[in-house]
């Protein structure tokens, strides 16, 4: 029969509870990082002989339009826009849940801000723009209308300044064609939006003639999709039925 050896039973049992507790343990290792934007290799902006509304630097083949300055403020907020744009419309096609943070790109006079905010009631609209006078504009509007969720906010013509994976969503109406670092522009939103975040692109239809924009302030479906792909963003949908402009609406990956 065999016998038990006293000193290897005991090396047996603290051999086990010293496998138990490493089982057991919780592990103290740093959890995975959550993953980032790639870094952007310097875009290789073109050069043209400036036309009547753009720059002279081109990226893609577009020329880059002109940018409407803050006294373009009462072409922003004419009268006959909800016939023209039909921007309400808009508004509802973004679907938008009511606790959504989205930031307007390119806010302007906040003409659409202040439309969606009733809209987000638990959410928050950042207001976005280059221009000082423009967000001294959006600071005494919301405080006239009362609308606390409309939050004005300085960008940068090469970023929009904001954390990352902070927003649902972002907004450009009829302001990318004139962003003259669009693919730093996009990086930055990229960073700024959470995974499936979305990008809503209204922009005056290119293909349509009717449409009475200047060539430059326009865009075609096609174009949009080039540059924004070539970002990283996908696409999902060109939604019809505005009488001016596409709703371009990509996905953050």
């Amino acid at each position: 029969m065999f016998r038990r050896n006293p000193a290897i039973t005991s090396l047996l049992l603290l051999a086990a509870t010293f496998g138990l507790y490493l089982w057991s343990k919780p592990s103290t290792a740093a959890p995975a990082p959550a993953p980032t934007v790639p870094p952007v290799a310097a875009p290789a902006y073109g050069s043209c002989a400036p036309s009547a509304d753009g720059i002279g630097r081109t990226w893609m083949g577009r020329e880059i339009a002109q940018v409407m300055g803050h006294p373009g403020i009462g072409w922003l907020e004419r009268d006959n826009r909800e016939k023209e744009e039909a921007p309400s419309k808009a508004i509802a096609l973004l679907e938008l849940a009511p606790d959504a943070v989205i930031a307007d790109i390119g806010a302007g006079s906040g003409y659409y801000s202040f439309r969606i905010a009733p809209k987000i009631p638990q959410g928050r609209v950042v207001a976005v723009d280059i221009q000082p006078e423009m967000l001294d504009f959006l600071k005494k509007e919301s405080a006239r209308l009362g609308m606390a969720n409309v939050q004005p906010h300085l960008g940068a013509i090469d970023g929009v300044k904001l954390p990352p994976a902070t927003l649902d969503a972002a907004l450009m109406v009829d302001a990318y064609h004139e962003f003259d670092h669009p693919v730093e522009m996009l990086a930055s939103l990229r960073s700024a939006l959470k995974p499936k975040g979305r990008i809503y692109v209204l922009e005056y239809r290119e293909e349509d003639t009717k449409v009475p924009i200047k060539p430059h302030h326009k865009m075609s479906e096609a174009q949009a999709r080039k540059e924004f792909e070539a970002a990283g963003f996908r696409f999902v949908v060109n939604k019809p039925g505005l009488p001016w402009q596409h709703l371009l609406i990509f996905e953050n990956p």
